[in-house]
């Protein structure tokens, strides 16, 4: 630093020295690992083409989880669910109550956004997911496979997709979410996440010939999670 002025150069360093900490702690950020179990609640719908009128549909969710961070504020979530999905039909004044529930294996892997203190931090998750259908059971109080001759059967209402049996139980989609984590005693996290899934697979036939272009399932997720660090 020959030739510069002494103030400038005692500038330089103090500024170094005042750097060098956080340098070195970014540099020796120590990798997180997380395990965990969560549960709560889905709320569930299908979105049809030719469109079906419908409500939401309540379910389980749940599974564990593992977590990995290695840098100070990014890391990688993964998890393995058991997600109860499908769609309730809405008859609006009609005698009819018909559920189509719909159970899934899922397996989300994705990116984890924290920020915060270190008792309380927000957070975003966001990334891929693929399922598989386990179980598909049907809930009614009338024929459903006949639903059309029935005598009071509201007109223009379609019955199709009430019997038609699923010719694609794998599915795939794109889920995000966000929440708020509290840290106890270092190790043991709290959080309360809420999450939207959004499906991209069709679980109907959807050729030019089939009736139906698109059936996706898609779901609102409502979770409380429990993870212990591990190291």
């Amino acid at each position: 630093m020959k030739g510069l002025p002494t103030h400038i150069i005692i500038l330089i360093a103090a500024a170094i020295a005042l750097c060098a900490p956080e340098i070195s702690a970014q540099r020796h950020y120590k990798p997180h690992v997380h395990v965990g179990v969560h549960a709560g609640m889905a709320m569930a719908r299908t979105s049809f083409y030719p469109s079906v009128r419908q409500q939401m549909l309540n379910g389980f969710h749940g599974g564990v989880s593992i977590r990995y961070a290695e840098e100070r504020h990014v890391g990688l979530l993964a998890e393995l669910n058991l997600t109860q999905r499908g769609w309730k039909e809405d008859f609006e004044e009609a005698p009819f109550t018909y559920r189509r529930r719909l159970t899934y294996i899922e397996l989300p892997v994705m990116t984890h956004i924290f920020f915060g203190s270190r008792v309380v931090k927000g957070f975003f998750n966001l990334g891929p997911q693929i399922g598989y259908m386990i179980s598909d059971k049907i809930t009614a109080n009338f024929d459903y496979a006949n639903a059309a001759s029935l005598p009071d059967w509201p007109a223009n209402r379609r019955s199709q997709q009430l019997d038609m049996k699923i010719s694609n139980r794998f599915d795939y989609g794109i889920t995000a979410g966000a929440g708020i984590e509290f840290i106890v005693a270092r190790r043991n996290c709290i959080s309360l996440e809420g999450r939207y899934y959004y499906g991209l697979g069709n679980i109907f036939p959807s050729s030019k010939k089939d009736y139906f272009s698109a059936s996706r399932g898609s779901s609102i997720l409502v979770t409380l999670a429990y993870q212990f660090r591990i190291k």
